[in-house]
């Protein structure tokens, strides 16, 4: 199993805008493309706390998370989204992308 986590820094200011985004279309997007959405947090303690939004995806390979996410990006619906949420400027200052593997360790206790 492989675990996407992401860190999206918003711009300051625009957090709330991004939440509404999220809200609104990105977390029915994730479902329509496939990807399995298992948290979804904003930062409340620590470094960025108050302006950041953390999210885990799980796929079942690397081929499968590549396909998801260039379906994702692909999607008009997407594209309409995010460019008028950003008519204004950007919603994103910066993301932190890692992937997890639980290849190496046995599962859940």
């Amino acid at each position: 199993m492989l675990y996407e986590l992401r860190e999206y820094t918003a711009v300051p200011g625009r957090l709330p805008r991004l939440i509404q985004r999220f809200n609104d279309v990105t977390i029915e997007l994730f479902r329509k493309h496939g990807m399995d959405l298992v948290f979804l947090s904003r930062t409340d303690f620590g470094e960025d706390s108050k302006n950041e939004i953390v999210y885990v995806l799980r796929f079942s390979s690397y081929d499968e998370m590549e396909r998801c996410w260039a379906a994702f990006f692909a999607d008009p619906q997407w594209r309409a989204a995010a460019s008028a949420s950003e008519v204004d400027g950007p919603l994103v200052a910066s993301v932190r992308r890692r992937l997890l593997t639980t290849a190496e360790f046995p599962e859940s206790p």
